[in-house]
């Protein structure tokens, strides 16, 4: 680090690097110390699409601190300072003999413990996430990298060819995008406490063993809607390839309309519909700077009889449960486990208080999820009715010393990556193995089948639907 300020800095520069790495370390430290959480390229992503009223549930007392002791007095003492003048022969002659020094103690360091170290590391990976302040410089060099382009993006066209066989009755599909929903906390999965007691009364096909194609909304919500896997998938290949609502629009068929309670569509919905229902503009179910999930059902019946004969998808993003608040989640009507954590600082309150607020958002999801079922059957007579949820990461709540989500895909812990999600099609019986593992990764394909959609991207082997799956 002293050798990379060295080679960086000089005497206008130094002060504005060293202000500026000690005020982002303060954070870094913060998220790292609380949360347990890596602040690598896809957590920058996350951060820099959160919007305001998510940032202000992160705020905090404890944070404040850390910002003033760790970031704001060492700046002020940095600023404070009085440089020594130099010439340009001696600033260049201190500089050579600081990276000479650091080489020569690099060299002593790995000679003298190489064996010790190289062993210690390849036991650890983990540990070289939570240097700081290195890893976030890499992390932010990393995402300038990943996401910024010389040259515009060029949307790739997909599906060009899809094509609907019209069938006898038009077919409408609500798709709702749940956040942070962890399959271990769905009753219908066996958990101990009935956190679903109203879809356990509806012909619910569950999926026990569904898996997230990342941990973070940024991250997941578009590769869940994009042909390409989770191994495949990439930020700059995800905003370079049309998803399945271009190749669903590509059919002229399907009226597509998305409602976001969340952030935003990270991308996916760029070229369909959209409406925003995080403020009471659009949303007419909000209270105390929370606009509720279910404000989103408002209109869809007017909107579904408008197009009696039309195929017609609709998205759902819900805030669902978005921590690190999750007692602001859900209405107080749905507080039913007790007691409940009741601040932002997870770490402050026991781990019995943190799931129970958690459960309780669960518990109005369920309701939510209820509510658009019944918005549904309403309309069984004019078109073939049927639901997809689909968490798109998991979360952790406090096991092993861990909040939130967001870590890297290979250290993430089940929590993280173990998603509820389940389908609803009425009456219909629909012959699927629920016990098979499944991913986001068939959600592209899934879609299509559901709309008959045929084209040479469908794959029906990645069909959740496809009897012979």
């Amino acid at each position: 680090m002293i050798l990379l300020f060295s080679l960086l800095s000089s005497k206008y520069t130094i002060k504005a690097i060293l202000i500026i790495t000690l005020i982002v370390s303060s954070f870094s430290s913060y998220f790292m110390n609380n949360y347990h959480v890596v602040i690598d390229n896809d957590m920058l992503r996350n951060a820099m699409q959160t919007d305001l009223h998510e940032s202000l549930d992160l705020l905090s007392f404890k944070m404040l601190v850390y910002i003033l002791f760790l970031g704001l007095i060492p700046s002020w003492l940095v600023y404070k300072t009085k440089l020594q003048t130099q010439t340009f022969k001696e600033a260049s002659l201190s500089k050579l003999k600081t990276v000479l020094l650091s080489f020569l103690l690099m060299a002593v360091f790995l000679f003298s413990f190489s064996q010790f170290y190289t062993s210690f590391f390849r036991e650890h990976k983990p540990l070289r996430y939570y240097t700081n302040p290195t890893y976030w410089m890499y992390s932010v060099g990393n995402y300038i990298g990943k996401t910024f382009n010389s040259t515009p993006v060029v949307v790739k066209a997909l599906g060009l060819d899809a094509h609907i066989s019209k069938s006898a009755v038009p077919k409408l599909v609500i798709m709702v995008v749940g956040e942070a929903v962890r399959a271990d906390h769905f009753s219908l999965n066996g958990y101990e406490k009935e956190t679903n007691p109203l879809l356990k009364q509806e012909k619910i096909i569950n999926f026990p063993k569904m898996y997230a194609c990342g941990t973070s909304t940024a991250y997941s919500v578009p590769c869940m809607f994009s042909v390409l896997n989770r191994h495949d998938y990439s930020y700059k290949k995800g905003i370079s390839n049309e998803n399945v609502l271009d190749v669903l629009s590509h059919t002229n068929e399907v009226d597509i309309l998305w409602r976001d309670n969340n952030s935003d569509s990270k991308g996916v919905a760029l070229r369909v519909p959209y409406e925003d229902y995080k403020t009471p503009t659009n949303n007419t179910l909000c209270e105390r700077g929370e606009c509720r999930d279910e404000g989103m059902l408002v209109g869809l019946d007017t909107y579904i009889k408008e197009r009696k004969n039309r195929d017609i998808l609709i998205v759902l993003h819900q805030m669902g449960n978005h921590g690190p608040a999750y007692y602001k989640r859900y209405p107080k009507t749905f507080e039913k486990f007790t007691p409940v954590c009741k601040t932002n600082q997870l770490e402050a309150c026991t781990s019995e208080s943190i799931s129970n607020a958690y459960d309780n958002a669960i518990l109005y999801s369920d309701y939510f999820l209820s509510k658009t079922i019944q918005l549904l059957k309403k309309h069984k007579d004019s078109h073939e009715t049927s639901m997809v949820y689909m968490s798109d990461h998991g979360e952790s709540l406090g096991e092993s010393g861990l909040y939130l989500h967001g870590l890297p895909y290979f250290m993430a812990p089940d929590a993280q990556t173990h998603i509820a999600s389940f389908m609803w099609f009425g009456d219909e019986a629909k012959k699927i193995d629920t016990q098979k593992s499944y991913s986001q990764d068939n959600l592209f394909h899934t879609l299509l089948g559901l709309f008959s959609v045929e084209t040479e991207v469908y794959n029906k082997q990645m069909d959740i639907l496809n009897e012979h799956n």
